[in-house]
C-alpha cells in the first residue's frame, strides 16, 4: 500500500474578502478586481453586466488588494500583498491579455510582533508611497520615485500599539495618515501624522480626536473637495476634519465593509454584521472662501444583502457585494422601493462554499457515489451545501410524456444555427414537437413521416432533406416543404432492427444478420451495399470524425452472440477489424467520436460499463483498451456540443458526461437520477440546451460546465455548526446558533435540529438551555439495542467564565420524524 497522498483542489476559494474597482484593463475599460483568499479574478464592465476575463492564482492568501495610478501612466496598477509579507505590483499588458508583474519583493522584518487586528496596507492618493502596517509599533514606507518606481522600504517607529485602522487623507501637502488606535485603558482616539520621507520618520499631524466611539473600528478616508475622514462606530458615525466634527447617532450596528459611490466622496454605501446596507450621505454646501463646508451627515437603510466583507460600488447604480460569510452577489439599487420597502434588487448570487465549519460525506442518491453535505456560511447566511462530483443540469421547461423510445433533433435547412423540431418516439408513434412565435414547445406536423409507428433514427440530411427510419422503411422529407421525396421499403419478410444515419448515408439492420448501406443524394436514397453478417447485429453508428462533417469512412458495429464489435469501411462494407469483447453482456450502444483530435470508439455494454478504445481511422485498428463501470443498466451514447467543444452524454441509471482533458477520457456524474435518452436542442428560446427523457417526464435544460462540482444550497437563516447523517432514519441532525436580534441586546439561541436527508426540511427541534451551545454530535448505537441514537454533547459558555465548567450529553432518538429525549447526563 502506498504511503502517498495525492492532494488536488476540487473547487477553487470561494470567499471573496477584497474587491477594487478602476480602470485596470485599459483607460477606457472598467474593471472589478475581485480576491478569493489565493486567487484573483479580473472581470470587465459591460452593457450585458460583468464579463470573466482572467482568473489568476496568487502564492500567499491575500492580505491586502488596492488599485493605484502612478504619475504619467492612462490606466491602473494592482498592489497585492500577502499574509506571509510578499508584495506585487502587477500591469495588464493589452497585446497578450496577460498580468506583467512591475515589481515584487519581501516586507518582513527579523524582529516584531505581528499585529493582532491583521495587515493594512494603504497607498497615498498621490502615489507618493505605499504605507504598510505588520507589526506592532512599526510603519512601513516603500516609497516611489519620480518615474512610478518603487524605492527601499523603511520603517517608521508608530507610538500607538493598539492600531485598529490606518488610512492616507487626502489634499495632503505631505503624504499624511490618519490612525484611529485604542489606549491601555480601551478608550479609543484618532491621530494624524505626516510622513516625511526624507527624514524617514513621523512629523505630528494636522489634526486629532480623542475618546471617539468606544466601538468605532473603521476609517473612510474623503477624497477633495471635501477632505477629511469618516470614523465609523457602533452607535454613532463622525466626520472629522481640520475644521469640522460632524456626528449622527445610529442604530447599534457592526460595519463591516463600506464602498464609495461618487468621486466627490460625498456618498457611501455601508454594510453591517446583519446583512443591512445603509446608504450614508455627507450633505455640504459651497463657499467662496473656503471651497465646501460639510453641514450634517444622513443615513438611510436600503435593504439587505449578504453579510459584506467588501462592497465595490461599479456603474449606474449596480454594486458588488463580496461576502465571506454568505454568497457573494451582484445587486442593483433602485430609486423605488419594492413592496418590502428595500432598495435592493439581487441580480446575480456567486456561490461561496466558506467558511465550512462541519460536514459529512453521505450516498443520499443510494448510488455509490459520496456527496459532501457541509455547514456553510455563519450568522443569517448560515446553510447547508450538498456538493457532489458532478455536471449539474438547470431545467427550463419540462412536459410529462410517458414512454419515451427515442429522441431527435432536426432542423429546417441543414445550415441553420437553431434547431426547429424535436422528434418524440414512443412504442406505436412518433410526435414532433416545435418552437411557436411565442417560444413555446407545441406539437406540430410533419407530414412526410410517418408517425403512426415507433422511429428508429432521425437525422437531418444534405439538400435541406431530413430522413426519418422505421421499422418497415426509410423516409426522406424535404425540411422546406415536409413533403415525402423518396423512400427505401424494408425486402419482404424483413424489418428494420437498428438503424444510424448521418447528413449523407444512412446504415441499418434488418433481421437475420443483414447489413444495409444507403447513401443521400438530392430527392435519391440509393443502396450501395448488402452485406449478410453470421450473427445478429444488436447496434451500429457511423457518426463522421474525419475531416468531412457529413460523410463517415468507416462503421461500427456492436454484434449479438459472439458478443463483439466489428469495423467496417465504407461504402464498400469490407470487414477491417473485430475486437471480441468477452462475456456475455452484448454491446447495446457504439460511438465514434473524436476528442482534442484523438479518434475513439466508445462501446456501452448492456450491464452499464463502457469500453472506450483508441481508433486508427486510416487502419481501422483499434488499441488502448479500457473498462469503466457507470452503472448498472444499459447505457446509451450521444454527442453533444458545449461551449464549441464535443461531449459525449452516457444515458442510464446514473448519467454520465464523457469528456477529454490533456488527452485523457474523464467522467463526470449529471445531477439527474436515471435518463433514458438525450438529444442536443440548441433552439432560440433554449440556447446550448439538452432534451433529456426521464421517467414520466420530457425536460429542456441547459448544462452546467464540464468538470465543475454541483452545488446546491439550503438557506437556513442561522449558523448550521455540526452535522451529522443518520442512515437508518434517513435524517441529519445539526447543531445551530440563532440570532435574536428582535430584542435590544442580540442573543444567542442555540438548537439541536432534525432534518430529512431528501427534502432537508425541518421535522424536529430541540432548544438548548440559555447559555448552552452544541458542542458535537454523532450518531450511536449500543449492543444490547436494536435502536439507533444521536448523541449531543453541550457545554454552558457563561460570561463570567473564561473556560466552561459544566457541560452535558443528551441521547435523542429520532422516532417517527420526532426528536425523543431518551436521557441525558
Amino acid at each position: 500500500m502506498s504511503v502517498w497522498n495525492y492532494v488536488v483542489t476540487a473547487h477553487k476559494p470561494t470567499n471573496v474578502t477584497h474587491s477594487c474597482v478602476g480602470n485596470f484593463t485599459g483607460p477606457q475599460e472598467l474593471n472589478l478586481i475581485i480576491a478569493k483568499c489565493t486567487r484573483i479574478e479580473i472581470h470587465l464592465l459591460t452593457p450585458q453586466g460583468l464579463q470573466a476575463m482572467l482568473d489568476v492564482p496568487i502564492y500567499g492568501r491575500i492580505a491586502t488588494l488596492e488599485l493605484f495610478r502612478p504619475h504619467g501612466e492612462a490606466q491602473d496598477f494592482l498592489f497585492i500583498a500577502t499574509e506571509r509579507y510578499k508584495f506585487c505590483v502587477l500591469q495588464w499588458d493589452a497585446e497578450t491579455s496577460e498580468l506583467v508583474t512591475r515589481a515584487m519583493g519581501d516586507v518582513s522584518d527579523r524582529i516584531g510582533r505581528p499585529t493582532d487586528n491583521g495587515q493594512i496596507g494603504i497607498i497615498d492618493p498621490d502615489c507618493r508611497l505605499i504605507g504598510l502596517h505588520l507589526y506592532d509599533g512599526l510603519f512601513k514606507v516603500i516609497p516611489f520615485d519620480n518615474k512610478g518606481q518603487l524605492k527601499e522600504a523603511f520603517n517608521i517607529r508608530l507610538e500607538e500599539l493598539q492600531v485598529l485602522d490606518i488610512k492616507f487623507l487626502y489634499g495632503c501637502s505631505k503624504p499624511t495618515i490618519v490612525v484611529l488606535y485604542q489606549d491601555n485603558k480601551d478608550a479609543r482616539h484618532v491621530k494624524t501624522y505626516e510622513v516625511a520621507l526624507k527624514d524617514k520618520d513621523f512629523v505630528e499631524g494636522p489634526w486629532s480626536q480623542n475618546n471617539v466611539d468606544n466601538g468605532a473600528d473603521l476609517l473612510i478616508p474623503v477624497p477633495p473637495p471635501l477632505c477629511g475622514v469618516l470614523i465609523i462606530g457602533e452607535e454613532t458615525i463622525v466626520y472629522c476634519s481640520a475644521n469640522a466634527f460632524k456626528a449622527i447617532p445610529i442604530r447599534p450596528s457592526i460595519t463591516k465593509a463600506y464602498g464609495r459611490v461618487d468621486a466627490d466622496g460625498s456618498r457611501y454605501l455601508l454594510g453591517d454584521h446583519a446583512g443591512l446596507l445603509h446608504l450614508l450621505v455627507i450633505t455640504h454646501e459651497k463657499e467662496k472662501v473656503t471651497g465646501h463646508r460639510v453641514t450634517g451627515l444622513k443615513i438611510e437603510l436600503l435593504g439587505e444583502t449578504s453579510i459584506a466583507s467588501t462592497i465595490s460600488y461599479l456603474d449606474n447604480a449596480f454594486v458588488f457585494i463580496g461576502s465571506s460569510y454568505g454568497d457573494s452577489q451582484l445587486i442593483k439599487l433602485n430609486l423605488q422601493p419594492d413592496s418590502k420597502g428595500s432598495y435592493v434588487e439581487v441580480l446575480e448570487r456567486y456561490v461561496n462554499l466558506g467558511p465550512i465549519v462541519d460536514f459529512s460525506v453521505v450516498d443520499l442518491e443510494r448510488q455509490g457515489q459520496g456527496q459532501v453535505v457541509t455547514c456553510s456560511g455563519a450568522y443569517k447566511d448560515g446553510s447547508l451545501r450538498i456538493v457532489r462530483n458532478g455536471i449539474g443540469i438547470n431545467e427550463q421547461a419540462s412536459v410529462e410524456l410517458q414512454g419515451i423510445k427515442g429522441m431527435w433533433s432536426l432542423r429546417s435547412s441543414i445550415d441553420d444555427t437553431f434547431d426547429t423540431f424535436l422528434v418524440v418516439s414512443f412504442i406505436s408513434e412518433t410526435r414532433i414537437l416545435a418552437m411557436n412565435l411565442e417560444d413555446e414547445l407545441e406539437e406540430t406536423e410533419i407530414e412526410g413521416f410517418c408517425s403512426q409507428v415507433q422511429t428508429l433514427f432521425c437525422h437531418d440530411a444534405v439538400h435541406n432533406q431530413l430522413v426519418q427510419v422505421t421499422s418497415s422503411s426509410v423516409r426522406l422529407v424535404s425540411s422546406m416543404t415536409r413533403e415525402l421525396r423518396n423512400e427505401w421499403h424494408s425486402p419482404q419478410g424483413y424489418s428494420i432492427n437498428v438503424a444510424t444515419a448521418n447528413a449523407t448515408q444512412v446504415l441499418l439492420a434488418t433481421g437475420g444478420g443483414n447489413l444495409v448501406y444507403l447513401e443521400i443524394g438530392d430527392g435519391i436514397l440509393k443502396e450501395i451495399k448488402h452485406v449478410q453478417l453470421e450473427y445478429e447485429i444488436s447496434c451500429l453508428d457511423i457518426n463522421p470524425i474525419g475531416e468531412n462533417l457529413h460523410y463517415s469512412q468507416l462503421a461500427a458495429v456492436g454484434m449479438w452472440t459472439d458478443i463483439s464489435i466489428r469495423i467496417f469501411s465504407l461504402p464498400d462494407l469490407n470487414l477491417i477489424t473485430k475486437e471480441n469483447l468477452g462475456g456475455e453482456i452484448i454491446p447495446r450502444s457504439v460511438l465514434l467520436c473524436a476528442f482534442e483530435g484523438i479518434s475513439y470508439l466508445l462501446c456501452a455494454l448492456g450491464d452499464g460499463h463502457l469500453l472506450n478504445f483508441q481508433l486508427n481511422m486510416h487502419s481501422g485498428e483499434l488499441t488502448d483498451r479500457k473498462k469503466v463501470s457507470l452503472g448498472t443498466q444499459p447505457i446509451t451514447l450521444r454527442t453533444f456540443s458545449s461551449k464549441n467543444t464535443t461531449h459525449v452524454f452516457a444515458a442510464s441509471d446514473r448519467p454520465t458526461v464523457i469528456y477529454s482533458s490533456n488527452k485523457k477520457l474523464l467522467y463526470s456524474n449529471v445531477n439527474l437520477k436515471e435518463v433514458s435518452h438525450m438529444c442536443q436542442f440548441n433552439s432560440a428560446a433554449f440556447p446550448d440546451s439538452l432534451a433529456i427523457a426521464k421517467e414520466g417526464e420530457l425536460t429542456i435544460g441547459t448544462i452546467d460546465d464540464i468538470q465543475k462540482l454541483h452545488i446546491r444550497s439550503i438557506p437556513l437563516g442561522e449558523h448550521a455548526r455540526r452535522i451529522c447523517h443518520q442512515e437508518q432514519s434517513r435524517t441529519f441532525a445539526i447543531c445551530s446558533m440563532k440570532y435574536n436580534q428582535s430584542s435590544a441586546e442580540e442573543s444567542e439561541v442555540h438548537f439541536v435540529r432534525l432534518l430529512d436527508d431528501q427534502t432537508f426540511e425541518f421535522m424536529s427541534t430541540y432548544p438548548l438551555d440559555p447559555f448552552e451551545h452544541g458542542c458535537s454530535i454523532l450518531s450511536c448505537s449500543f449492543s444490547d439495542d436494536g435502536s439507533v441514537y444521536y448523541c449531543v454533547g453541550t457545554a454552558y459558555v457563561l460570561p463570567e467564565e473564561n473556560e466552561p465548567t459544566k457541560v452535558r450529553c443528551i441521547m435523542h432518538e429520532a422516532n417517527l420524524k420526532f426528536l425523543l429525549q431518551i436521557s441525558k447526563f
